[in-house]
């Protein structure tokens, strides 16, 4: 049986190969999460339906771990069609890593990218010393980034407390010996250093590189958006591409609703049009490929109808537009609240599944 890793899959991929995905689960799992462009021919099917596999392009089965797709790769090799299996399933497409590069001022701004899971986080560095906002649990992929530029991860920020992936904040704080600066209303269980509404974080001495800190409540009671002077907003899961944070996830979602909209109109729309916006995370409607996942702010003013609508007419939306929570929301959040170490198989069983974190449009 020959495998490929999720990785070499995005690569190809992103390099417009012929390549077919083909994934052999079950309809249900794969409306809920799959790779992009890929086709659903459920196993149980799949020896009745050859015909529809292409024999010009590589063909890659997956399934949610890889038991089914190798069974599929047998039946595929038995019928003269080569194959492989995607190592480890959905599981490895969740946990692979690309990034794209932002030049911003005196900063440079690394867009980490979790492809399969929508998780969207930033190391923000200039001169030796960098600032890392919202990382994932693999936190090696962090550090090796700031190596490769001879930054040192110096202060790690978390916008909120995250719903649908593990935080990996306070492990890389203490992997790095960074200063781990979280909005208190958040109410983590653990040490760390306390945001205040408008301070401002120096990154790199002798540069004139800050963050200034905008507490955005209305996702959670502490969401938070980072701006680098008015050239960047880290905006977390308040304002995405494509839509708004959701507001329901403390079951205060009238309320919260409101809170999002003053966050929006009172903090984020009055920046100049140029500020690049650059969320926490992006749904399967936004289309990713080598380039940076954001958009200048005019942009959305002028195609997200959320940003111009008025505060009932936007609170009716964002509270009445209830979907499913991310998978093992609740777990996930009493994890990151008392940030008690996670292993890697318990991390890839909480995080199984798309991000769910924004109103649907």
């Amino acid at each position: 049986m020959v495998s490929i890793t999720a990785g070499e899959l995005l690569a190809r991929l992103d390099d417009g190969d012929a390549v077919v995905v083909l994934d052999v689960r079950e309809p249900d799992e794969f409306e809920s999460w799959a790779i992009p462009g890929s086709v659903n021919v459920p196993l149980g099917g799949l020896e009745r339906r050859l015909g529809e596999v292409p024999r010009d392009a590589t063909v890659v089965t997956v399934c949610a771990v890889g038991t089914r797709a190798a069974s599929a790769s047998e039946i595929l090799a038995r019928a003269g069609v080569e194959s492989s299996v995607l190592d480890g399933g959905m599981g490895g497409w969740s946990r692979v890593y690309d990034d794209a590069v932002l030049d911003a001022g005196a900063a440079t701004i690394v867009q980490v990218r979790r492809r399969g899971k929508g998780c969207l986080s930033y190391v923000v560095g200039a001169g030796g010393a960098a600032a890392v906002i919202d990382p994932s649990s693999d936190v090696d992929e962090y550090v090796l980034r700031a190596d490769a530029r001879g930054w040192q991860i110096a202060h790690v920020f978390d916008t909120h407390l995250h719903a649908d992936h593990v935080s990996g904040a306070r492990a890389l704080a203490a992997a790095t010996g960074a200063q781990l600066v979280l909005n208190p209303a958040d109410r983590f269980g653990f040490d760390f250093s306390a945001l205040t509404d408008g301070m401002r974080v120096p990154i790199a001495q002798g540069v004139d590189l800050t963050v200034s800190v905008l507490s955005t409540p209305g996702h959670t009671k502490g969401s938070t958006v980072f701006l680098l002077g008015e050239l960047a907003a880290f905006t977390g899961d308040t304002l995405f591409i494509e839509s708004v944070g959701r507001p329901d996830l403390a079951d205060q979602a009238e309320a919260f609703a409101h809170s999002l909209y003053r966050s929006l109109h009172d903090k984020l729309l009055g920046l100049p049009d140029s500020t690049m916006v650059l969320p926490a995370h992006f749904s399967s409607v936004v289309a990713v490929d080598r380039g940076i996942v954001g958009a200048p702010l005019g942009d959305l003013k002028g195609r997200l109808w959320q940003l111009t609508a008025d505060e009932d007419t936007f609170v009716a939306w964002a509270a009445g537009s209830v979907t499913a929570r991310p998978p093992h929301y609740e777990t996930i959040v009493a994890a990151n609240l008392s940030g008690a170490p996670l292993s890697l198989e318990d991390r890839s069983g909480l995080e199984a599944g798309p991000n769910r974190c924004a109103v649907a449009g």
